[in-house]
Parts: C-alpha cells; sequence; structure tokens
C-alpha cells in the first residue's frame, strides 16, 4: 500500500495530545506498516517482529493502566490510533486490536497476582495475545458454546474447540471462555491460558478471503491442564467478561474500517483527478463527483458516530452497549461500501492487486461479521429502542 494520507480530515476537533498522538501513530503506519503491506497479504505472512515495534510505541496496551505497563489511554484516544493504523495495514491493524481486547480483560478483570504475571508482556507486545470465543457450532450464539472446563483440584481440565481464533498458533497467551456449569451464559467462565501448554493443538491457517496478513486457525483443547489460579474472575463470570470486551472491539474493528476506507477514498479522489478520458479529466464527470461527495459524507458521519460511542464507553454511559453496536454496525457497512466505491472509481486498475484497493475492499468485508455480526448489532439496537418503551 501506499503510504497513508498525510491528513485525515475531521469535523471533529482534537486536542493538542491527541494531534501529537495521531502524528506518531501515522508515522509508524507509514514507515513500518504500509510499505510492506501488499507483500504480505500476498504471502499470507505474519509480520510479528513489526508488531512487536508497536508495542515499543505503547500499542500493546492502550487503554491498560500505566502501573502495569499500559498506556493508560481512553477509548476516545484507542479510535484515532486504530483508525491511522488501519491506513497502513487494515489487517494488522484488526489484530493489533483483537491483542489490546486481551490485554484488557486481564488488567480489568484478573487479580493482583495475574496482572502482575501476565499484563505486562502484553502490554509491550513481548507475548501476543489471542481470544478464544467463537466455537464450529456457537457463532453468534455465544452463550450456547461447549468448550468445558472441569475442576480438578488446583486445576480445571479444558476440553473442546474454538475457531476462527486470530494470530492463533504464533501467539503467547490465550484468554477461552469455556463451561464450568449449565447451559446459557451464566455457565460460562474465562480462563487465561498459556498458548503453548500440552495438549492444545493448532488447525491449518484457513485460507480467507482477506486478512491474509494474519493467520487465523482453530484451536482444539485436548485436557489441557489450567492451574485454577489462572480462573480470570469467578465461575459463571466468564460470558458478561467476554461481552464487556467486545463493546471495545466493536470500537475498535469500526475505527479500522473507517481507517482502511478513509486511505480508499484518498486514492479514488487522487485517481480520477489525474485519470483522464473523453478528453478531460475524470474528475469533471458530475457523477463521479457525487459518488465521492457521498463516500466523504457517510465516512464523516461514521467517524462521528465512533467518537460519540467511544465518549460513551469511557463515561460508562447507561446506554453503551447500544452505542458501540451502532458504531460497529454503521462504520462497517459504510467502509465496505466507500471503499468498493474506490475500486468501481479505479476501473480496471481497482482489480489489480498493485494498487492495494481490491485488498482494503477484502480486509474490510469481514468487519461486517466479526465482533457480533452487523446482523446481531440490529437486535441490540433495536432491543434497545424497545426497551426504553416497554
Amino acid at each position: 500500500m501506499l503510504s497513508p494520507t498525510p491528513v485525515t480530515p475531521s469535523i471533529h476537533s482534537l486536542t493538542e495530545e491527541q494531534n501529537d498522538l495521531v502524528e506518531m501513530v501515522r508515522d509508524y503506519a507509514g514507515t513500518a506498516l504500509a510499505p510492506h503491506s501488499l507483500e504480505w497479504d500476498r504471502d499470507h505472512f505474519f509480520p510479528v517482529e513489526t508488531i512487536k515495534q508497536a508495542g515499543e510505541l505503547g500499542f500493546g496496551g492502550i487503554y491498560v493502566a500505566e502501573e502495569r505497563g499500559g498506556a493508560g489511554l481512553t477509548r476516545s484516544d484507542a479510535a484515532l490510533i486504530f483508525e491511522e493504523l488501519a491506513q497502513g495495514d487494515v489487517a494488522v491493524a484488526a489484530y493489533i486490536s483483537i491483542h489490546n481486547m486481551v490485554a484488557w480483560m486481564i488488567d480489568a478483570y484478573g487479580d493482583a497476582s495475574q496482572q502482575e504475571r501476565w499484563v505486562p508482556a502484553l502490554a509491550s507486545m513481548q507475548h501476543l495475545g489471542s481470544y478464544c470465543l467463537t466455537e464450529p457450532d456457537a457463532g453468534s450464539d455465544a452463550a450456547a458454546l461447549s468448550t468445558r472446563a472441569v475442576r480438578d483440584g488446583d486445576e480445571y481440565v479444558l476440553t473442546g474447540t474454538k475457531q476462527f481464533i486470530s494470530g492463533a498458533g504464533a501467539t503467547d497467551v490465550l484468554v477461552v471462555m469455556a463451561r464450568t456449569g449449565a447451559a446459557g451464559a451464566s455457565g460460562i467462565t474465562a480462563f487465561i491460558v498459556d498458548a503453548h501448554a500440552e495438549g492444545i493443538h493448532y488447525g491449518e491457517a484457513e485460507r480467507k478471503m482477506g486478512w491474509n496478513a494474519q493467520p487465523t486457525r482453530a484451536v482444539t483443547f485436548d485436557g489441557v491442564r489450567v492451574p485454577a489460579v489462572d480462573r480470570l474472575g469467578a465461575e459463571g463470570e466468564g460470558f458478561g467478561i467476554a461481552m464487556s470486551a467486545l463493546n471495545g472491539g466493536r470500537l475498535n474493528i469500526a475505527a479500522c474500517s473507517i481507517g482502511g476506507a478513509q486511505w480508499a477514498l484518498d486514492r479514488a479522489a487522487k485517481h480520477i483527478t489525474e485519470r483522464h478520458a473523453f478528453g478531460a479529466p475524470l474528475s469533471q464527470q458530475q457523477s463521479l463527483v457525487f459518488t465521492i461527495a457521498d463516500m466523504e459524507t457517510e465516512l464523516q458521519a461514521a467517524r462521528l458516530l465512533l467518537r460519540s460511542a467511544a465518549h460513551s464507553l469511557d463515561t460508562g454511559h447507561p446506554d453503551l452497549i447500544a452505542h458501540c453496536a451502532m458504531a460497529k454496525r454503521f462504520a462497517t457497512d459504510i467502509a465496505f461500501t466507500a471503499a468498493n466505491a474506490a475500486l468501481q472509481l479505479h476501473g480496471g486498475y481497482g482489480y489489480l492487486a498493485e494498487y492495494g484497493i481490491e485488498k482494503v475492499v477484502r480486509d474490510l468485508r469481514v468487519h461486517q461479521i466479526l465482533e457480533g455480526s452487523n446482523e446481531i448489532m440490529k437486535l441490540i439496537i433495536g432491543r434497545s429502542v424497545l426497551g426504553r418503551v416497554s
């Protein structure tokens, strides 16, 4: 991919500190990610060492407490960071988001011993994390998961399979949701698991439409023994922990979508200005100008909705779950549409790998599915509205 755009325009003003933060992230994305993005996608290469460089800048524990090695920033700051990272490489930015989710879960819900043992190495990205919730037969219906953890003295014995796990096979720490009780959400417990523990087996890397710069594998737990001290929270609290983590994850993936689409929009605007047809620049074609106008307007609207939702999460707004769902649904839909329009504006060139547009389209498509599909987001939003009038 080309270097990120010099300025990401926004109606929303930033503080001086936030502007400095954006410049730092933009420099990393433009020098460490963007020049290699197409190569990583082509070779299905997970750039672990480059990702660990992000840890040196504080991107491994963005909203982890400073006393445990994190940056101690807000979710509003995180939205700015992930938008900029995605302009360098959408897939890598999305993995860094997932890693931050893992680090935050242990920081937020772990006891003092767990925080001390696990969080600093995650925040620095010396260790990388994966989030293990989804199962082959329990995707959107996460409360129906069947992976079990059975107490055996001072250990739990973990058995089952997780599916679509980002980074699996290349990471060091897994946060795993498993059933310790009866059916339903109240029977689920969270565990911190050493990714190299005996009895863990990783499937072949999935062949995917996009996100080729990060591996996705099934993870099978075959009688894996997990010390009871590595249970995260009390028995039965796992589902609530998982859902609270997804609120922030949804905002981050929305930000990644906006960043990728903004990159595509900027390239499309440049292309139609420079490309001539019928004796004039394409930018003189009114229909193409209208397309650019729609893309810009909708991305600005998505950005504002995202920042509003991030503020809700930062301040503990009573409707923060619905706000995060709205931002995720709207931003990921709008961003994919904008990136696809950018491809169309490039004509045949947009279909060629060397221009990077088709990669962004492929990478953004999965954002409408993960962190809760957009259909699930509509359920959350609709039920929130109906709850106000019942």
